[in-house]
């Protein structure tokens, strides 16, 4: 909104409104504003929880300091859905389509992850929404990002493309291969760790010829609802002890501010051979915020945490994580970004398929894990809560900074 007020403000000359301009300083104030809302109105928001008795429900895991846990406010994902929603209505441009769809995802997941925690808080049910709606409502967020992706004039990509025998000399003397901008609007993501890093969708069904980009789309679409439902599932699973959701999710949202503002910067797109994603540079103020947002909430979440984000929180963290890479087209590096997450379903899967095949065979359910997701194995084997999480963290810092290799690794 300020934005707008900047385009008038600079219309008639008022002094200083020019560093509107810069995403550099949209961003600064995005992270301030976020961060003052998490930290200022974190204080309120418990107390106004403590006084309608929205506590957490603790079950007997045999965990120790679970019962310390015992009605400590939950729901606290609503401080950080409103510390990343205000900076980025007042800070960034609301025409742009990638801010629209973020902002979407936001509300959308938000409202899943809402309706999850009421259900638990207020009716009393400890399984909350059944997982099919989430699903149900996971799926229908994916379906809007691909298909806007697919339907948006703004929505596109420029690569650079070897022109087939012709080469020229450069100044210093060396012969390359001439390159051509083009600008496209196939699905098309950049591949991690090869030089001419990036796959069309649609060539995957290239033997349909002229029905390959429809069905591409088709493709595309279905793997955005996967990386959607997945990650917003992984981070679900990761929070589990104080802090650990958040730190983490703040670690990865760094990383994807980086490479937001790469691909939105033609310059450095070229530099690097990866896809220049025009106005895609604007997601540069929603991290900004996001990171603010995580960093102010770890304030009171972190040990002993004075109130947990509950679904609410941690639906819409992985749910903004998964469609931020996927606009910026690197979803294919979220293993390794989101290790953390990946690894924490894989032990829920693990657990849980081991323990039914050998019931089935044995007559007696066994474990591979004490107990899943993977945190709590380590609590059961004696590790304190805190030195879990602080080493999670450096996990996920391990992974940010091998994500950011891989630019240059090819």
């Amino acid at each position: 909104m300020l934005f707008y007020l900047y385009e008038y403000l600079q219309s008639i000359d008022f002094p200083g409104v020019g560093m509107f301009q810069y995403i550099s300083f949209r961003s600064g104030m995005a992270v301030i504003f976020s961060l003052l809302i998490a930290t200022v109105f974190g204080k309120r928001l418990i107390m106004r929880l403590q006084k309608k008795q929205i506590g957490e429900v603790v079950r007997d895991l045999g965990l120790e300091g679970q019962y310390q846990k015992k009605g400590t406010p939950t729901m606290g994902g609503i401080l950080i859905i409103i510390a990343i929603l205000v900076p980025v209505l007042l800070f960034s441009r609301l025409d742009n389509v990638y801010v629209v769809l973020m902002i979407v995802s936001v509300v959308w997941l938000g409202a899943i992850g809402f309706v999850d925690d009421y259900i638990k808080v207020f009716k009393k049910k400890k399984k909350g929404l059944a997982g099919r709606f989430k699903i149900i409502g996971q799926v229908g967020l994916g379906i809007i990002v691909g298909l806007t992706l697919y339907f948006n004039d703004d929505v596109v990509a420029r690569i650079k493309t070897p022109v087939p025998d012709r080469f020229e000399e450069t100044v210093e003397g060396e012969i390359k291969q001439v390159m051509v901008v083009e600008t496209i609007k196939a699905p098309v993501t950049n591949v991690p760790f090869f030089k001419n890093n990036r796959i069309d969708y649609s060539s995957i069904f290239s033997f349909l010829g002229d029905k390959a980009e429809a069905w591409g789309w088709v493709f595309f679409v279905l793997v955005v609802i996967f990386i959607i439902t997945a990650v917003s599932n992984g981070a679900n699973m990761t929070d589990g002890l104080d802090g650990l959701a958040t730190g983490v999710s703040s670690i990865i949202g760094v990383t994807l501010g980086i490479f937001a503002y790469l691909s939105g910067h033609a310059v450095y797109a070229d530099y690097l051979n990866i896809m220049f994603i025009p106005h895609s540079q604007e997601l540069v103020v929603f991290m900004a915020a996001f990171i603010g947002a995580t960093i102010g909430f770890l304030w009171y979440n972190s040990y002993p945490a004075q109130v947990f984000m509950g679904d609410t929180g941690s639906l819409t963290l992985g749910g903004i994580i998964a469609v931020f890479a996927i606009l910026i087209r690197i979803e294919l590096l979220i293993p390794i970004l989101c290790g953390v997450f990946l690894v924490e379903s894989i032990s829920v899967i693990i657990q849980v398929s081991w323990f039914k095949y050998t019931k089935r065979i044995y007559g007696e359910g066994r474990r591979v894990f004490k107990m899943a997701p993977v945190h709590h194995h380590y609590q059961m084997k004696g590790y304190a809560e805190s030195k879990i999480v602080t080493r999670f963290w450096i996990v996920s810092v391990i992974l940010a900074v091998l994500t950011v290799v891989t630019l240059k690794i090819r």
